[in-house]
């Protein structure tokens, strides 16, 4: 049997809730549209900020790394704007029982350093990926492959972890020929394929492997654009990007490059778009979410994507462990009022979250056990705060931080929040600000957070797994808060061993009712982008994921 490698269509449920904020009409036709025509050669300039990592596609997972990597790279599989899983370097993705994968790869592609694309392009990179002294970013995206225990296992040194791999290549992983590559996995899982066009499935040329450090400072990839030059990565000022004049997949450039200039607040970046100094932004300041469709009323879009914002709880901080600290964690999630902040703070542009995924993806129930701790009652967060401090009193002018960067326009309601815990707990609380999200990323990464931290999630793959396994699995890539829970993993197991999308969901909403008992991270509000543009360009849109089509922008 031959398995679907496509995702339904995304994003009705979320227009739908967007639509009764009586927001999501200002892009209207402008959402993609305009003049197809344009300077094919002419490069664009776009906000962004300094890359957390290298550019190595399996290190890379941050958006502001992401959007350049994903532009330097194609996989096997790309994803449509509606999110729908199509081939690009893969002539076919077969398996018999969803366990057992052959792989035919396209001939004749190249790296843009003439070397070819093959199947040993895509093994090494991922066997590089997975293996655990190489400290990769997205390793666990590989573990369902036969034999990433293997090349991943650790062991205790101290108080850390360090590595201490018994294999380097995954035994599940095995290069056929030129072109075709096996696959077995741990386990069945018929919507594997689905993750192939993640970033962390590129393929890479020889060269990167031989030194991955200088690799990632100047990448050679084979996707639709290409580093300008040596040294085009100019650190905490911008990257530039050109295109690459022999791709020819679905990704290809209508402009001539796009230069990504770095900011770490989007004020002055809001500015240079509206006196055509900067061509195409994603990050606006809030206070802008009231004007930015009178500011520019043919060049604007607002459209809801899967994702969503979070504020998460270290589980190392001593007062929010045992049932003290599920007291707390559940405090705090009532003592947020997100109707009002997404009301006022973000004039209707996002929606109050009720779970721990996105109504953009297929399977999102709006109704799991437990989801009422994210409903704003004052009375409950009180008593709830007042029983934990009978069991572990809150020390004594301790004051509650919240971890944001500034460059994503955070501030506003991260201070709003903070009123919220001060009214409706009696405790003290304040913003901890950070210029650049990087510097955010690297505290909660290390395990330093003195109290709480943003965060937001952009899906990697159409799936409700996505926003479950990667963030908040044991061990897994971005569970920088260190969260475990052996029942909470064995459903995420077996619901990606399930044998149907209907079953597999039923398995990750279970899933979250443990973590609406833990509330590792609280959920705050579904994403919606608003991108604004300079006159200079059209064709400015958004795919399924939030991020926008750079390849598709047409320069006047």
């Amino acid at each position: 049997m031959r398995f679907a490698r496509t995702s339904k269509a995304l994003g009705i449920v979320a227009i739908a809730a967007l639509a009764l904020t009586g927001c999501g009409a200002g892009g209207g036709s402008n959402d993609g549209g305009g003049d197809a025509a344009g300077d094919p050669n002419k490069i664009i300039t776009a906000y962004s900020n300094e890359p957390q990592n290298p550019l190595l596609p399996a290190d890379t997972g941050e958006v502001y790394g992401g959007r350049v990597v994903e532009l330097l790279f194609e996989g096997l599989t790309v994803y449509s704007p509606n999110g729908e899983s199509e081939n690009a370097l893969a002539e076919s993705i077969e398996s018999p029982d969803g366990q057992n994968y052959t792989i035919k790869v396209k001939s004749g592609t190249k790296f843009t350093n003439g070397e070819e694309v093959t199947a040993k392009s895509f093994v090494d990179a991922w066997n590089f990926a997975a293996l655990s002294t190489n400290a990769q970013t997205n390793s666990y995206f590989f573990e369902s492959i036969e034999g990433y225990d293997a090349v991943s296992a650790t062991k205790k040194q101290g108080e850390s972890e360090v590595p201490a791999p018994t294999a380097e290549t995954m035994s599940g992983l095995v290069v056929k020929d030129d072109y075709t590559i096996e696959v077995k996995l741990r386990q069945p899982e018929a919507d594997w394929p689905l993750r192939l066009g993640y970033s962390a499935f590129m393929p890479l040329p020889a060269d990167a492997l031989k030194d991955p450090k200088a690799f990632g400072e100047n990448p050679i990839g084979n996707g639709p654009y290409k580093m300008a030059k040596e040294g085009a990565w100019q650190h905490d000022s911008q990257i530039e990007l050109v295109k690459n004049p022999d791709y020819k997949g679905s990704r290809e450039a209508k402009n001539g490059g796009v230069t990504f200039k770095f900011y770490t607040d989007p004020a002055p970046a809001y500015t240079d778009i509206q006196g055509n100094n900067l061509d195409v932004t994603d990050v606006l300041p809030t206070n802008a979410l009231k004007t930015y469709t009178s500011d520019f009323p043919e060049n604007h879009l607002n459209k809801p994507y899967a994702g969503n914002s979070t504020l998460n709880i270290p589980g190392y901080l001593p007062e929010f462990k045992g049932e003290a600290g599920k007291l707390r964690r559940q405090a705090i999630s009532m003592a947020i009022d997100r109707e009002e902040i997404t009301k006022v703070i973000y004039s209707g542009t996002r929606i109050p979250a009720n779970d721990f995924t996105s109504p953009s993806v297929d399977g999102y129930n709006d109704n799991v056990a437990g989801s009422e701790v994210t409903k704003f009652d004052a009375a409950k967060a009180k008593e709830a705060w007042d029983k934990a401090n009978e069991i572990s009193p809150w020390p004594a002018n301790k004051v509650l931080q919240l971890a944001y960067n500034t460059d994503g326009g955070n501030k506003e309601w991260i201070d709003a929040v903070a009123n919220n815990l001060k009214n409706n707990l009696g405790i003290k609380a304040e913003g901890q600000a950070f210029a650049k999200f990087a510097e955010l990323l690297d505290l909660r990464k290390s395990k330093t957070l003195p109290g709480l931290a943003r965060a937001g999630w952009q899906a990697d793959y159409p799936s409700l797994y996505n926003f479950l396994g990667p963030l908040l699995g044991t061990g897994a890539s971005s569970n920088y808060e260190g969260y475990s829970n052996p029942e909470f993993d064995k459903l995420l197991k077996e619901g990606l061993g399930a044998k149907s999308t209907d079953e597999a969901n039923a398995k990750f909403t279970e899933a979250q009712e443990i973590l609406f008992q833990d509330l590792p991270n609280i959920p705050l509000w579904y994403a919606a982008r608003q991108v604004v543009w300079s006159e200079n360009v059209s064709n400015v849109d958004t795919g399924w994921n939030g991020v926008i089509q750079y390849y598709n922008i047409t320069a006047k």
